[in-house]
């Protein structure tokens, strides 16, 4: 096991590095579909952490690491990919507790995978249909009451909240910024960012671009297939072109290349300098914002 040595600005400096192969990878926890071959998932340790499996509002699950330190320490919420809660996942929150968050990821698809085990299936229809069912109404109702449970713990500082998410959650953060006053900072990774069939059932982050209520920082693949650099663009010049001052303070940086789930370091498309990137950006505008 070799350590990694990163700058504060980029990654906590306690990061450990496994080869793990896909097989162990698997086997501790990480999304079977999604897993490399040859898996090199970051592993950040739990010393000086706090570990919770928590239940908030309407029986709602959720992950929390957070500083063991005395204090009020600022929150994240931690929207996931659409393999649910995995290990990655959850990886994620010990990386923000490091840096002094209480990071809590909730278990968004509970409803229609109450056991958390999605991230075993190898079968993406099956994936689909379980995150189908988290419609977005549903979506806002789990943020609030994430929301809600932040506000009413003794370790967690006053004030506002961030978001961040994956893939999925991505979408779900420039949504939950437009929708809560309690959020004060987004970051979302690769989420889409308008219905790719014309499709009108539900708002996208381009149709909510007047309402944003907090700045959102996006981070997003030139080589995505699944979101075109077009549509990166084009939520670029309206955020910009916006009478909303908030959402003229939002911007999305394209790193030309990096692919979807560049910032999933369990994943074949990982590109290390995007995601140290990334991350670090992310970090120092939830330190700023919040």
């Amino acid at each position: 096991m070799t350590s990694i040595t990163e700058t504060p600005a980029t990654l906590p400096n306690d990061y450990q590095l496994t080869r793990r192969g896909a097989a162990a990878a698997i086997a501790a926890g990480y999304a079977a579909i999604a897993t490399a071959a040859d898996a090199d998932p970051i592993v950040t340790g739990t010393d000086g952490l706090v570990i919770e499996s928590v239940t908030m509002g309407a029986g709602l699950p959720g992950y929390v690491a957070r500083p063991a330190a005395a204090g009020r320490h600022k929150p994240i919420i931690v929207v996931s990919e659409i393999f649910g809660v995995h290990e990655w996942v959850k990886d994620v929150c010990r990386r923000l507790a490091k840096q002094g968050f209480v990071a809590v990821a909730p278990y968004y698809f509970h409803r229609a995978d109450p056991a958390g085990t999605m991230s075993n299936l190898t079968d993406m229809a099956s994936i689909r249909t379980i995150v189908g069912t988290e419609t977005y109404p549903l979506q806002m109702q789990d943020t609030g009451a994430t929301l809600e449970w932040l506000g009413k713990q003794a370790f967690v500082a006053p004030g506002k909240a961030g978001i961040i998410g994956f893939c999925w959650g991505g979408s779900v953060v420039w949504l939950a910024a437009a929708q809560f006053a309690g959020i004060g900072a987004g970051g979302a990774f690769y989420g889409r960012l308008r219905a790719s069939d014309g499709a009108t059932d539900r708002p996208w982050p381009m149709d909510r671009i007047a309402d944003l209520k907090a700045p959102v920082l996006g981070f997003y693949g030139g080589k995505d297939r699944g979101i075109p650099a077009t549509d990166v663009e084009a939520m670029n010049a309206a955020l910009a072109a916006s009478s909303n001052p908030v959402a003229k303070a939002s911007k999305i940086t394209l790193y030309p290349d990096a692919d979807h789930g560049f910032v999933a370091d369990y994943r074949p498309s990982y590109n290390a300098a995007a995601a140290s990137d990334a991350f670090g950006k992310m970090v120092a505008h939830m330190k700023a914002s919040l």
